[in-house]
């Protein structure tokens, strides 16, 4: 695997296919991992994602103080542990990041750890407007500074599941710890509709 940098203009079509996500923070020492089902690309020049993070998590606090955080594209092969980061709090688990994202490494743009095996990560940067949307509303706003993507799924600007073992899919959470991974490619004529 190479993780390669994904052009900007681009960084959108990470999260265009709504995939469940991995959110790391940190701020003073202190750093947490947590699930989100609930983020989306929301412009791209310069890239921008919106991301819902509950006020009770320490993902919160840690990105309140800091301004930044990480999302993170998990795989199939990841199941587990996205499982466990979005069931357990950071609260009452203080080793939460090291233990289930033992092998990680550094942002490039923000003092944030990124979880080693994703498919794909974004650093962000929170926008100001945010704090008049993330208030009562947990939603937070954020510019994309950099993107990265496993070549094996994501090259040339496009997702290529189709070519890559079903543990490089990713997922997507339905409910009740109950996930489904991406399905199958088909391409859709974009010619008129046909009559009966």
């Amino acid at each position: 695997m190479a993780r390669l940098p994904v052009d900007l203009a681009k960084a959108s079509r990470l999260l265009n296919h709504g995939p469940t996500v991995l959110v790391s923070s940190a701020h003073a020492g202190r750093r947490n991992l947590m699930a989100a089902a609930w983020s989306m690309p929301l412009d791209f020049d310069p890239p921008k994602v919106a991301v819902v993070i509950d006020r009770a998590t320490l993902t919160r606090e840690l990105v309140e103080a800091s301004g930044v955080f990480a999302l993170q594209v998990p795989s199939v092969a990841q199941a587990g542990l996205t499982l466990q980061a979005g069931s357990r709090s950071g609260h009452d688990w203080p080793e939460k990041f090291a233990d289930l994202a033992p092998r990680h490494f550094g942002a490039t743009c923000i003092d944030v750890p990124l979880v080693d095996g994703c498919l794909a990560w974004l650093e962000c940067r929170v926008l100001p407007s945010s704090q008049a949307v993330s208030g009562p509303h947990d939603l937070f706003l954020a510019e994309v500074l950099a993107a990265w993507a496993d070549d094996r799924v994501f090259r040339q600007g496009h997702w290529h599941f189709e070519d890559a073992p079903a543990e490089l899919r990713s997922l997507h959470y339905i409910a009740g710890g109950h996930f489904y991974a991406i399905g199958e490619a088909l391409e859709a004529s974009s010619g008129p509709a046909a009559t009966s």
